[in-house]
């Protein structure tokens, strides 16, 4: 059996590491083949609480080489990717003043503890710490507090018991999904010798050659490479035995949140994020989403990663916790508009508690079997780290082809966040560029704007030179819209669109007939749609 192509590098897995490791990759001018057994970003990579965060929390298990990174990384993404990545204020609810301080020791020297307050003095210690490794690339103000009076101002409908609150900055990640897709396009663009091939599986290795089935032509390739990566996030250990390696890398856990459709919370929010320890000791989130509220999320370990769904029970659990902070909002499933599920792809720990589980990334080095060949096994990671850890995914593989790096990712721009608007005078020039090339109006343009960047210019262009009909389902989207999204955008199933090129599901607006009508016009259909 002879194979039918040969790259430097098989990336396995097209979640935000993969990704992340193909784009660096391709700018040093490495050959690289990325395929995901789904569509890009599909698994836990569109599951995520959608931070760019530098995680507070892991001050508490002294967890700060972490921390360090992720506050650059977050603000590295802030300038590279400001289309999507933006500043998120963020209250932190203070209920005492020296709360949590014997918990917080027991638990950074590696002691079991349950922390379920945590003090002005602990908070206090915890937002200095977070200012100080935020200061590379600082983006965003220092932390400040609010006394009683204050919060209940700043949020309306507060817990009374709440005494004050710490205001500090995260950045919110607007939509994951299509920055990965960013990236990928990028990458093809720097090396158009690398490929990327979406719903593609490992079927078998042998002798060093991998084959690679398309799950939906059936199609099958037979590749060799000089490196392995897999990617596969939570998958790692079957990716794995599908290359013939016996592993136990992984031990996810998965991690639900749903999206609720409540203007008074929507309202008491201000715009800002809050993030409380509940009385049972996790620690929860709420902040404004797309004109909606996203509530997470549970931490749950799970047996296997397909298994993953947001139970009864996770949903009961978010809607009902928020009530510890807004007790004057109560919620039900009437509010609820889409819930999601995704598991983390943390290593294998044999502790009693989830949260103890190091959310560091770390890489496995193994050989395919019977060969030479390096498997390297990108374990843990998350959205907010993904560069760094690709960088130096990057620099490990580099090593192995005996090459060097030539170009770094840290101050390249993403997609659509090349040369972005940075005042909002600029932004409404280019909405009225965006209005004019459409042919419709300056509301549409900024529309397209937050939808694209400065990649709108494309699509406007393809509504400018349509006859301007709109979808009936979702008549903010025009179908030329859509048909330059399945054209251009390495669209292969009408979900790609539905989920991940758009934000139409997260909405909760992914109903039967938007589903029919995005169909027709991937389907080249269009006349069909009005």
């Amino acid at each position: 059996m002879l194979p039918s192509r040969h790259f430097s590098v098989l990336i396995l897995g097209a979640g935000i590491n993969g990704i992340g490791t193909f784009r660096d990759l391709c700018l040093q001018g490495v050959d690289c083949l990325l395929v995901d057994r789904g569509d890009f970003c599909s698994g836990a990579s569109e599951a995520s609480s959608r931070l760019m965060h530098g995680g507070l929390k892991y001050l508490e298990t002294g967890e700060f080489r972490l921390v360090r990174q992720s506050t650059e990384e977050r603000n590295i993404l802030l300038r590279n990717a400001p289309h999507y990545v933006t500043p998120l204020e963020t209250a932190l609810p203070v209920r005492s003043r020296f709360g949590g301080i014997v918990p917080s020791m027991k638990r950074f020297l590696g002691l079991k503890a349950k922390l379920n307050d945590r003090g002005s003095v602990i908070t206090k210690l915890g937002l200095s710490l977070y200012d100080h490794f935020g200061r590379p690339f600082r983006a965003m103000p220092v932390h400040r507090f609010l006394g009683r009076q204050a919060a209940q101002r700043a949020l309306p409908g507060l817990d009374p018991a709440i005494s004050s609150v710490g205001l500090y900055y995260e950045a919110r990640l607007d939509h994951a999904e299509r920055l990965g897709l960013e990236l990928v396009l990028d990458a093809l663009a720097d090396n158009p010798r690398s490929e990327a091939r979406t719903y593609a599986g490992v079927c078998s290795a042998a002798g060093g050659v991998v084959e690679i089935r398309d799950t939906l032509t059936g199609e099958a390739h037979w590749i060799t490479c000089n490196v392995v990566v897999n990617a596969g996030g939570a998958w790692i250990d079957e990716v794995n035995a599908a290359l013939g390696l016996n592993s136990r890398y992984m031990g996810g856990t998965k991690g639900s949140h749903v999206v609720v459709d409540k203007p008074a919370l929507l309202e008491a929010l201000g715009g800002r994020m809050v993030y409380f320890g509940s009385a049972d000791g996790r620690v929860n989130l709420l902040y404004p989403f797309k004109g909606k509220v996203l509530i997470g999320s549970t931490d749950i370990p799970v047996a296997h990663p397909d298994e993953a769904r947001a139970s009864d029970e996770e949903i009961t659990y978010l809607l009902s916790v928020v009530r510890e902070v807004f007790p004057g909002i109560p919620l039900s499933r009437a509010d609820m508009v889409y819930s999601f599920c995704g598991v983390r792809p943390l290593p294998h720990a044999d502790v009693g508690d989830p949260g103890a589980i190091s959310r560091d990334h770390s890489i496995a080095e193994d050989k395919l079997p019977g060969t030479n060949v390096p498997v390297l096994s990108l374990i843990g990671g998350k959205w907010t780290t993904y560069r760094g850890f690709a960088e130096e995914a990057t620099d490990r593989i580099l090593a192995h082809l005996h090459t060097r790096r030539r170009a770094s990712t840290a101050d390249l721009a993403i997609g659509g966040g090349r040369d972005y608007p940075k005042s909002e005078a600029a932004r409404a020039r280019v909405a009225a560029e965006l209005g004019a090339l459409s042919r419709t109006s300056s509301e549409t343009g900024e529309r397209l704007l937050s939808r694209y960047g400065t990649r709108a210019k494309h699509v406007a262009e393809a509504i400018g030179r349509s006859d301007g009909r709109r979808l009936l389902s979702l008549p903010d989207y025009h179908v030329a819209e859509i048909g330059w999204i399945a054209a251009h955008e390495r669209v292969r199933t009408a979900d790609d669109i539905l989920r991940r090129r758009t934000d139409i599901a997260l909405k909760g607006e992914a109903n039967e007939r938007a589903k029919a009508e995005v169909e027709a016009i991937r389907r080249g259909e269009a006349a069909k749609v009005n």
